[in-house]
This record gives structure tokens, sequence and C-alpha cells, in this order.
């Protein structure tokens, strides 16, 4: 995926992924791959959150496909909206080097103990 952490914190975490090879068969992002991106993002923020010896699950993402892209790099920033002991929502934002938005998604990750 090619995935690049930008920043990471429990309120926010920006990362960037390039279009090139992740791409479907007319040439355009692939809306899987936009998800996989949020996801990551939304996670790792998630992780973040809940702290040590603890672990984050997804269990819920939804993703609205607005625009194609093409070419060069997509950046997402994952923003927190909700952050409770079980559970912690981001909201994501994917744009293009344009600053035009690719894809706004939103994350719900279950916290828990790890082991």
């Amino acid at each position: 995926m090619g995935i690049e952490f930008l920043e990471a914190s429990p309120e926010r975490v920006v990362g960037r992924m390039p279009v090139k090879g992740n791409t479907q068969q007319y040439g355009l992002l692939h809306g899987g791959a936009s998800c996989v991106l949020a996801e990551t993002l939304g996670s790792v923020g998630a992780v973040l959150h809940a702290g040590e010896g603890r672990i984050a699950v997804g269990i819920e993402i939804n993703a609205t496909h607005h625009r194609p892209a093409t070419s060069g790099y997509v950046t997402g920033v994952a923003t927190r909206v909700h952050a409770g002991r079980s559970l912690a929502t981001y909201q994501i934002e994917i744009t293009d080097e344009e600053g035009r938005r690719i894809c706004t998604a939103r994350l719900t990750c279950m916290l828990r103990d790890a082991g």
C-alpha cells in the first residue's frame, strides 16, 4: 500500500499513500485502498488513545467516495470524534494533492485489554 505516517497522536493521525499501485482496472484509486488508508490511520489513533497494554479492534467502517484520484499521493487525516474506555471513533478525510476531497470515512474501534 505504501502508507507513510506524517503525524500521530491520540487526537489526530496523518498519513499519505501513493495512487500508483493502488488502482483498479480503470486507473483510478481503488475504493478499497481508500478504506485501507482510513482504517490504518484511525486504528493507529485508537491504539494511541487506548494506551499501554490495550489493543484496538475495528468493528465498523463506512466510506463515501467523492471523486477519483489517478496520480500522485492522497493524504488522510484521522480526527478523533469519540474517546471512551471501550470505543473510539475517528473521522478520516482523504484528499488529493490539490486538496480536493476524495473520500470521507468513519471508523469505530473496540478497545480491549491485550492478551
